[in-house]
């Protein structure tokens, strides 16, 4: 029996228990109840917030938890049933919802896909978060802790943030003695909120903005959701291709530019050295920003070579809008990012937030600084690194072993590989049929802000729990394979 039902089961009981008492009678202390339906504390003071949400008990802190007053009993007459409630007629909406013009499809569907939890039965190589068994949750949970107990822990925050935060954030973006002071930092509830307020603050609606190609649907979705006309550029192992960003800024005049120089997602490049000045160039030229989406740096794997500096730390004229975020590294629950802006870039950043969310939620800010100021921190990111390298070797060489030929170019780090699929292949079927064979993998087709100039499929190998489910999943994915192509 899962969590979820036992607590529904204990509820039952316990509903059924409190009944029979007068009102005002206390409930068996937690423990008791414990001993008594040999459950987990955990389901006893579930199972008990149900009957508080549902009036049935009140809890009194420090005396224990007592049959509400208002409690009906249940064992009278029933009262006469309410006439049925006339169905409602939710028509009109679709004449409201598309009266006015303009694009009214964000594209969120590929990011609900990544964030759905798959049927136990099914290897997930899709999630875009590392599996539970590879987040800090002892060092989270003692962060958790420390940081209710800081003094002004649950004041109201400053609105860019706590300042020791956004030194630390200045300090890991653009390095000691960098470019970046902790004025320059606006703490924001993850990487998603910053790409957000990045994108409606600084190109109005209807602007072009510049996307890589293939790219992050998240970054897809956003433009949108903005009203922003999206111009893709395409990218090969080497990143951004720059001769054509250079074309793109002149047949646009954009005065955006959104890229991931690290472990690109979902091709998994890293912007070389050569590119990487070209685009600062070329962005300076255009007199545009350039938006760098640093999401994975701390993916980086046990045998992956050193990294190159964000665009941000070799940046002192404010072309680069950097945005990093703690949560892929820690859990999907610690929304705790930083956009860098110099100069009005980050008035109008900052604006952008206060409208949308005033402020991050002060414990979450307190306790992101006592989990990365923990010396089991930096212990963290060596297992992280050393278990998604074992991931990717065992994925990688099942790829080979299973499906070779579709493998292409790829680095170690990040948390996915991009699959290029023969010709005629439709990768949305070839997804479903992975899917009855009991792997979860995402197509390429929503990667693309066109038509796709070919099929691919993306695998995530940090969803799952072990190197050897991702060899399975390979497995499946090849009998899928099989199935389609005979």
């Amino acid at each position: 029996m899962n969590e979820r039902s036992s607590v529904a089961d204990l509820a039952e009981r316990l509903r059924r228990e409190v009944e029979r008492y007068p009102e005002g009678r206390k409930l068996p202390p937690s423990r008791a109840l414990v001993e008594r339906h040999q459950v987990s504390p955990v389901t006893v003071s579930r199972a008990i917030a149900v009957l508080a949400a549902e009036g049935l008990v009140v809890s009194r802190p420090g005396a224990g938890v007592f049959r509400a007053a208002a409690f009906a009993d249940t064992s009278a007459a029933p009262a006469a049933a309410p006439p049925p409630a006339r169905p409602g007629d939710l028509s009109w909406q679709e004449v409201a919802l598309s009266a006015d013009a303009g694009q009214r499809d964000v594209g969120a569907g590929p990011l609900l896909a990544t964030l759905n939890v798959p049927p136990p039965d099914v290897v997930d190589l899709n999630g875009g978060y590392p599996h539970a068994s590879l987040l800090p949750e002892r060092l989270l949970a003692a962060a958790l802790a420390r940081a209710g107990r800081r003094p002004g822990a649950w004041d109201r925050p400053p609105v860019d943030g706590l300042t020791e935060l956004r030194g630390w954030f200045a300090r890991d973006i653009g390095g000691n003695g960098g470019p970046l002071g902790a004025g320059d930092v606006l703490v924001t509830a993850g990487g998603q909120s910053a790409l957000t307020i990045a994108l409606r603050s600084l190109a109005a609606p209807g602007a072009p903005v510049l996307v890589e190609s293939p790219t992050y649907p998240g970054i897809l979705a956003v433009a949108r959701a903005a009203g922003l006309r999206v111009v893709p550029v395409p990218v090969d192992q080497d990143g951004v291709r720059t001769d054509l960003l250079a074309a793109a800024f002149d047949a646009t005049r954009a005065r955006l530019f959104v890229c991931q120089p690290v472990f690109q997602n979902p091709t998994g490049a890293v912007l070389s050295p050569e590119r990487r000045t070209e685009v600062l160039r070329i962005a300076r030229t255009a007199g545009a920003f350039v938006v760098e989406d640093d999401f994975a740096r701390r993916l980086v794997h046990a045998d992956s070579p050193a990294l190159p500096r964000p665009l941000a730390a070799d940046d002192p004229d404010g072309v680069v809008v950097h945005l990093r975020s703690l949560t892929k590294a820690t859990s999907p629950n610690l929304r705790v990012g930083a956009l860098t802006a110099r100069g009005p870039a980050l008035q109008r950043l900052r604006a952008t937030q206060v409208v949308d969310s005033f402020f991050v939620p002060r414990p979450l800010q307190e306790a992101a600084l006592e989990l990365v100021a923990d010396p089991g921190w930096a212990r963290h990111l060596r297992t992280l690194g050393a278990e998604l390298r074992d991931r990717r070797i065992a994925t990688v060489a099942a790829l080979r072993r299973e499906l070779p030929g579709l493998l292409g170019p790829h680095r170690p780090g990040g948390y996915h590989l991009w699959l290029r699929l023969p010709d005629g292949t439709d990768d949305r079927v070839l997804t479903a049929a992975a899917l009855r064979a009991g792997v979860l993998v995402t197509a390429g087709q929503p990667y693309y802000a066109a038509e796709p100039p070919a099929a691919n499929l993306r695998l995530s190998y940090a969803a799952v729990d072990s190197a050897a489910h991702a060899a399975e999943g390979v497995h499946r994915l090849r009998r899928a394979y099989e199935e389609l192509t005979g």
